[in-house]
This record gives structure tokens, C-alpha cells and sequence, in this order.
């Protein structure tokens, strides 16, 4: 049984995905805003970002919020931490790829954890100590102990351009071995992906926390972890992150290291390449 926070969060994000849904065949009139180089969003964004804290702010008057459209809303251990529309690129190129994800974290600690993708009427969902669910069927990682075979999923962020050389090079090194990489453009459905077993691990850099704190836990109770480059914890900060099984995202974060890629992250190297 669903926890009542995740409840609530799940029909805010389906409040969201038919605000998104009503504009698709409208494309063409939309307000789009460049907030960075290659980095857009709609007005569809801020009218379902609105639509979501509505909902929750209804059920839960005293926490805080932190969205990509608003930023951060008020002060409480308990924040929402919300991307309205993760995918916008794709929802502007009519490609339907994209979804919404709602993280609630206590602290900096993802508590429960909501994804939908309203194309396809998939509600990924979690809570910490309880499991992650796909339309309440639990989901579990893939249990691939190799790259030999593995389905990796990436990511090129506008923001992490200046470093593409070390990460193209990471991509050469896994394709040695892996059968293929995708690049889907939506980091929460790619970290859903891997929790329900549709990729056997994800890595990326120049993610926020609104597009992979809800990812995060659904990972992890679907019996994964998500490590940093440099095989930390603490990817809500550092902004990259590997998810996968045990085994492979040791896997990954190694050839991450070894091709230099981690280390273009380091103080120094990211302040000569600034």
C-alpha cells in the first residue's frame, strides 16, 4: 500500500500530465524562454509546476519547496523537490519522451519519490524502506554483473559542454564492451529505467536535483545505489551521478575514472576549463 504522502504526490503529477498533455497538439504557439545555452522551458512548465505545488501545498502547508521553474519556496526540513516537466527539449520537438518527478526529501535525504510519464500512463513510485513500484507492480535493477552486453543510458547537458571530450571518451571506453548507450533526454525517466530493468545503468553530469532525487530512490529500493564520479553519495550536490546495481555502477564509476572524465570534475581542472 502506497504511503498517503506518495498518494498525494502522485495525483499532483498526474494533475501536471494532463496540463502537459493538453498543449501537445499546440506546440507550435507556445512561449518557450532560452534560460541558458540550449537550455529551454515552456510556459506549459511553469503552468504544471504551478499546478503541482498547488496540490501539495494543499496537503502540506508547512513544507518547503524547490522547483526548476520557481526555485525555492519557504524553509523546512521536509522540501518537495520538483521538475514539472523533465524532458522539455523533447516535448518542444513533439518527441514524447518526458515525464514528471516529484522527490520529498527530510533533509537531504529522499524520503518518497514520484515519476510519471503521462505518454504512456506509467506512475513510478517509492518510498524509502518500502520498495519501488511501476503502477503498483514492484520493480527490481537488472542483475548484470558485466558490461559485456549491458544497455548504459547518458546524457549530454548543455551546461557540461566544455567537458565532452573526457566524457566522449568515457562513452568510447564502456562501448569496448557494452551493447549500445542511449541518450533519451529525460534523466528521471532514465533513472526509472534502470529501477524497473529497462537499462542496466545510467550515468551523467550536470544534473540538479530536481531532475534525479525522486530517480534516486526509486533506484535504490529497486535494490540499486547511485554513486558520484568519484564514488560518493552525494550526487544531489555534486551534480553527476551513476545509478545501476552494485555491481555496475562500480563498473561504470571505473571506466568514468580511468578515462579521465571524473577527474575533469576536479577543483582545479574545472577551473582552468570554466
Amino acid at each position: 500500500m502506497q504511503k498517503p504522502a506518495v498518494n498525494i504526490m502522485v495525483k499532483a503529477a498526474r494533475a501536471a500530465g494532463n496540463i502537459i498533455l493538453r498543449h501537445v497538439s499546440r506546440l507550435d504557439g507556445l512561449n518557450i524562454v532560452e534560460k541558458g545555452r540550449q537550455d529551454y522551458a515552456s510556459e506549459v512548465d511553469a503552468l504544471a509546476e504551478k499546478e503541482i505545488i498547488r496540490e501539495l501545498r494543499r496537503a502540506f502547508p508547512d513544507h518547503a519547496f524547490l522547483g526548476e521553474e520557481s526555485g525555492a519556496l519557504g524553509q523546512s526540513r521536509n522540501t518537495f523537490v520538483i521538475d514539472p516537466l523533465d524532458g522539455t527539449s523533447n516535448f518542444l520537438h513533439g518527441i514524447p519522451h518526458y515525464a514528471v518527478s516529484i522527490g520529498l526529501l527530510e533533509g537531504n535525504e529522499p524520503m518518497h519519490a514520484v515519476i510519471y510519464d503521462p505518454q504512456r500512463n506509467e506512475i513510478f513510485t517509492a518510498s524509502r524502506g518500502s520498495g519501488a513500484f511501476l503502477n503498483d507492480r514492484r520493480i527490481r535493477v537488472t542483475a548484470r554483473t558485466e558490461l559485456e552486453g549491458a544497455m548504459l543510458i547518458t546524457g549530454f547537458a548543455p551546461r557540461e559542454r566544455k567537458r565532452l571530450a573526457p566524457q566522449l571518451e568515457a562513452v568510447r571506453n564502456m562501448l569496448d564492451e557494452a551493447e549500445d548507450i542511449r541518450r533519451t533526454g529525460s534523466a528521471a525517466l532514465d533513472l526509472a529505467y534502470v529501477a524497473c530493468g529497462r537499462a542496466d545503468a545510467y550515468f551523467e553530469a550536470g544534473v540538479k536535483p530536481w531532475d534525479i532525487a525522486a530517480g534516486m530512490l526509486l533506484v535504490r529500493e529497486a535494490g540499486g545505489r547511485c554513486l558520484d564520479f568519484r564514488g560518493g553519495s552525494d550526487s544531489l550536490r555534486s551534480g553527476h551521478i551513476v545509478a545501476g546495481n552494485l555491481r555496475m555502477t562500480d563498473l561504470v564509476q571505473k571506466r568514468i575514472v580511468d578515462s579521465g572524465y571524473a577527474a575533469a570534475f576536479d577543483t582545479r581542472v574545472a577551473d582552468r576549463t570554466a
